[in-house]
């Protein structure tokens, strides 16, 4: 996950104005806040104070970090070598929004990163107010906690507090996938460059696993892949109805009934997956219901996966080649690239 703080340090130098201002602002505070956190991580291993849950995760972390540049050739840099606690169950809120008969997500654009497909604040209370402007104005909207983001490379991200809830495999996943973000990312294509990511970060935690020798672990995470992949493959074919039934010419009050019956279906099909797995799937119980907000996050994350996978295989899974691959692609035009590798209907 990108959250575009880079632009932080431009707000001593440039001259900015209105609510945009304001945006800019929290960003900055709250990117300095997390940088003024940050301890070497060698530093706090060697600390003998240092409590055992703290320093089992963080030895993990500094495993699966050389392990990214040693065997994944992700960049060997400053990123997560260093440790921020934080006081809060999340370091941003991303809000996610689509209109009322769209499945399209909303864009913010910025300086640097292009427009991105969501809006990420370091305080909730901000996120929810925002979303509830957002509301106001006819969007489906989605507030999520953000346990990690990058900053490509600008900054040398910690590891944070915030992402050591995560269990052994998905601590080392996202620092495979942050880390992705900083060898190719392309301004203004949130689902080119997420999905990228999340096709590093699985390849990365496979070879993981195996190099770690944890046959078991190796098998339970990829039945929780392919499960993952199918209820994105339900997300894109329930996704496909509502677009043909937003451009259907349907009265406003009809298709808002119609658009009901069509989420309450998908959210029928999420749990009936994820009872014959076993495996939990993400959204499969949203108590207020599915959103069109909630189809376009999905969307912007797992779509064009599958191109990727693709490409990886096409280059023998050598990861160099692969990523060679992609620069390639990112320098493309947008219609070429997407249609390389994002096999869905193009942008509404």
């Amino acid at each position: 996950m990108l959250l575009d703080v880079r632009i932080a340090a431009l707000l001593l130098v440039l001259p900015l104005s209105g609510c945009g201002t304001l945006y800019l602002a929290q960003a900055a505070a709250g990117q300095w806040q997390v940088m003024a956190a940050r301890e070497p991580i060698a530093a706090v291993l060697a600390d003998p104070t240092t409590p055992p849950p703290l320093r089992a995760r963080l030895e993990l972390v500094a495993a699966a970090r050389e392990f990214a540049s040693r065997s994944l050739a992700l960049p060997d840099n400053a990123s997560y070598r260093s440790y921020a606690a934080l006081d809060r169950r999340y370091v941003v809120w991303n809000v996610v929004a689509a209109p009322g008969f769209s499945v399209a997500p909303k864009e913010w654009c910025f300086p640097v990163a292009g427009c991105v497909a969501y809006r990420g604040y370091f305080s909730e209370r901000r996120a929810r107010d925002y979303a509830l402007t957002l509301e106001s104005r006819g969007y489906d909207v989605v507030v999520g906690g953000v346990p990690a983001y990058s900053t490509l490379g600008r900054f040398a991200d910690p590891v944070l507090s915030t992402m050591l809830v995560y269990g052994d495999e998905q601590l080392a996943a996202v620092i495979f996938h942050e880390l992705a973000h900083q060898v190719v990312y392309v301004p203004g294509d949130s689902a080119f460059n997420e999905a990228f990511a999340m096709t590093v970060e699985q390849e990365g935690l496979a070879r993981w696993l195996g190099q770690r020798g944890e046959p078991d672990a190796l098998a339970a995470w990829r039945q929780r892949r392919d499960v993952q992949a199918e209820a994105a493959a339900l997300f894109a074919t329930y996704r496909q109805t509502l677009r043909q039934l937003y451009a259907g010419g349907l009265d406003a009050p009809a298709m808002r009934v119609r658009k009901r019956e069509v989420l309450a279906r998908l959210g029928d099909a999420l749990r009936a997956l994820e009872a014959r797995s076993g495996v939990p799937v993400a959204y499969a119980h949203v108590d207020a219901g599915l959103n069109n907000a909630h189809l376009a996050s999905v969307a912007t994350y797992f779509d064009c996966v599958p191109g990727f996978e693709r490409l990886l295989a096409g280059a023998g899974h050598d990861l160099p080649r692969f990523y060679a691959a992609v620069k390639t692609l990112a320098a493309a035009p947008p219609q070429q690239r997407r249609a390389a590798v994002c096999a869905v209907a193009p942008r509404e």
